[in-house]
């Protein structure tokens, strides 16, 4: 039986708020790996969203989690101009080779090399339905979220070039039309794909075939009102921005249905719509859109959760919270705010966050953030 962590963080009227996704190394060696992978440096991505020229800011991050600003990459496609109300509208490939965006004003996404220089347009491809607005990768596959019309998910292949191919027969509708959906992501392992639902608060589950194919949905009522954001963790722990302004968790089990693990937990913040998890599965949180504070939960093993501060304000950035990303090394957080700009933080040890700079001049209609 397949079990997995799923962690809901819920909150009041969060709906409109949120839319202004075998060789073992001991000793010393282990150590030295760990400390290199820390102080690694890396890149942060946004999506600039906007309605005529849709592109990615790439912004790269020093070891110390400082970001400066690099460049501007046109996706080919067209952006929304306005709020998506999703998580996800951007993915990184699990080995970092592709980025990948959604171009919902054009109803297609765009896939691009990841080079120690920047980005590398690679392909462009429909979404398989109208206005996509968040995506996941694992291993060779790619699925998106399509919002627009009914709304559905639509399944692709990964090129050796990183181009991308619709899989044959892959679309797969949600519970009902209209349900307003947030984000769709592979489990850890590959074997389910996750979708939220705003409007009718309800996450489906569908089981992925070894062809790549999804099964049909099967769907639970979440703990909360509104799901929206998640992101998994160490041990498949599963962060849900939910709209009553708390964290639940459940089970699922190898039929896909949800059971309750552990009863809300109170953020006492309003909105809190996206949600990320550490590496090691110790750490989450959530980017807060009313009051622009952040709220960090500590994980235990067996899934149960609670507040690192009890106001539930772990960081107050201001300005409204759009987005929010981990590091690959889990050692920086980065939260995209409603005044144009990205906030990092350094994670220290016992989950609270200090801040590390800040990078202005994203456009304003930005959405969808991603780091490694």
């Amino acid at each position: 039986m397949n079990r997995l962590m799923v962690l809901g963080t819920l909150a009041l009227g969060a709906f409109a708020a949120c839319s202004p996704d075998s060789n073992s190394v001991t000793g010393l060696a282990a150590d030295r790996a760990v400390q290199i992978e820390a102080d690694a440096p890396g890149a942060v991505y946004a999506l600039s969203n906007q309605a005529t020229d849709n592109a990615v800011a790439v912004l790269a991050r020093s070891a110390d989690g400082a970001l400066t600003w690099q460049a501007s990459v046109p996706t080919g496609g067209s952006g929304a101009g306005s709020s998506l109300g999703s998580q996800g509208a951007l993915a990184l490939s699990d080995d970092g080779r592709w980025l990948f965006a959604v171009n919902a004003g054009s109803n297609d996404i765009s896939a691009f090399q990841v080079r120690p220089s920047g980005l590398s347009l690679t392909s462009r491809v429909a979404s398989g339905g109208s206005q996509p607005i968040s995506l996941t990768v694992r291993g060779g596959l790619v699925y998106v979220l399509n919002a627009g019309g009914d709304g559905n998910i639509s399944g692709f292949t990964i090129g050796s070039d990183g181009a991308l191919a619709p899989i044959a027969g892959s679309a797969r509708s949600l519970s009902a039309s209209g349900v307003g959906p947030a984000q769709v992501s592979f489990s850890p392992n590959g074997d389910w794909l996750v979708v939220t639902e705003k409007a009718t608060s309800k996450i489906d589950l569908y089981a992925v075939g070894p062809d790549g194919l999804a099964s049909a949905p099967v769907t639970s009522a979440s703990a909360g009102g509104t799901p929206f954001g998640f992101a998994f963790g160490h041990r498949a722990e599963l962060f849900v921005s939910e709209a009553a302004g708390s964290a639940s968790s459940y089970v699922i089990d190898g039929t896909g249905a949800l059971q309750a693990a552990s009863g809300a937990v109170l953020t006492h913040q309003g909105a809190p719509c996206w949600a990320v998890v550490t590496k090691n599965g110790k750490f989450g949180y959530t980017a807060n859109a009313q009051g622009g504070s952040i709220s960090g939960f500590s994980i235990d093993n067996d899934g149960a959760i609670g507040l690192i501060d009890g106001d539930g304000r772990t960081a107050v950035v201001g300005g409204g919270n759009i987005d929010l990303a981990v590091s690959g090394n889990s050692r920086y957080l980065y939260e995209l705010n409603g005044n144009r700009s990205i906030t990092g933080f350094r994670i220290e040890a016992d989950g609270h966050l200090t801040a590390v700079g800040n990078v202005a001049r994203l456009p304003a209609s930005t959405v969808g953030l991603v780091a490694r």
